[in-house]
């Protein structure tokens, strides 16, 4: 088991602070899905995966059929993902992914908050030395045995496989492998629970607990914008 799996136990998969945030940032998801590969699913692997997601958070199929409606109503504003990075205080590398209709109001609430904080704003690329950009499943354990699976899977791209306490596999592989996998997954009739990207910092950084409450602060306040749809950043947890 590699990084991801030491990264993923550390730090879990976030669970946003109620059921309305997880909605609309799933929702903002799928507009984008539909919108980028069309609005049928059976020709979508990502819009696919995004409504099992969907549906394992309990989340209204109104809700998923609105979401995906939005994609081609021509009075809607286009939802864009936009994804800023840059540095908070102790040298902690920080990536904040965005799904907005309004970028101006995003940016500008974005970097307040950098500046709220003393951090700094960067550039576009700046930190994909610090990041890896991966591909992630959720499949529910159906019991299979982990080292056979993870043997057929290599052919697919995967680079970490591994059993969760919630009783889920969690696959990890490169970006660019995101369909490939679903594939496996689907033909081989894994329980899909969700599919989606993450990004696993490639060193950890250490910090003192005065300096991680600071931090945690400044992480805070940029989950709790509507239009954050994820936060990474590399502070070693506890």
């Amino acid at each position: 088991m590699g990084r991801a799996f030491e990264y993923r136990k550390a730090a879990k998969f976030k669970r946003w602070g109620n059921m309305a945030r997880v909605f609309t940032r799933i929702g903002r998801h799928i507009t984008i899905a539909a919108k980028n590969g069309g609005i049928d699913p059976e020709n979508n692997p990502h819009l696919r995966a995004l409504i099992q997601e969907a549906k394992s958070e309990n989340m209204p199929k109104d809700n998923i059929e609105r979401a995906i409606k939005r994609a081609v109503e021509k009075d809607k504003a286009d939802i864009k993902e936009i994804v800023y990075e840059g540095y908070l205080p102790h040298g902690i590398a920080i990536v904040v992914e965005t799904a907005t209709d309004n970028s101006m109001r995003t940016v500008a609430n974005i970097r307040s908050y950098f500046n709220k904080y003393n951090g700094s704003l960067g550039t576009t690329g700046s930190l994909d030395f610090v990041f890896e950009h991966k591909c992630v499943f959720k499949v529910k354990d159906n019991g299979v045995n982990l080292e056979d699976l993870e043997l057929e899977l290599i052919d697919f791209g995967v680079e970490d496989i591994f059993k969760a306490d919630e009783g889920e596999i969690i696959i990890y592989g490169p970006f660019d492998a995101y369909g490939n996998i679903q594939k496996y997954v689907e033909d081989n009739n894994f329980e899909l629970i969700s599919g989606g990207f993450d990004r696993i910092p490639l060193d950890m950084k250490e910090v003192t607990p005065e300096q991680r409450a600071e931090i945690e602060k400044a992480l805070a306040k940029f989950e709790e914008d509507e239009d954050v749809t994820n936060v990474y950043h590399n502070m070693k947890h506890e």
